[in-house]
């Protein structure tokens, strides 16, 4: 099976889908499914936020985004955490 990625925009009480708090992405292949959240950390890193929503848990939602969009996140996360904004 290939691999396949999705990408989300996290939202929050604190974000809009404009401006998101943060972005997630879905990777799905033969060996199962791993969500990761892009970090403070400058990374990549596991996160069980995107099942918890999927299960009821309202602290954020989730909307899909291309990887443009995704990649635009990322570049502002990282601005941020550097000290450029």
């Amino acid at each position: 099976m290939p691999v396949k990625v999705t990408y989300y925009a996290i939202v929050d009480d604190f974000s809009s889908r404009e401006q998101p708090a943060g972005v997630l992405r879905r990777t799905i292949d033969d060996e199962g499914r791993d969500d990761e959240a892009f970090t403070t950390n400058l990374k990549w890193e596991h996160s069980g936020s995107l099942y918890s929503y999927e299960r009821g848990n309202a602290d954020a939602k989730f909307y899909e985004i291309t990887e443009d969009e995704a990649n635009e996140i990322v570049a502002r996360i990282t601005r941020v955490v550097i000290g450029e904004l």
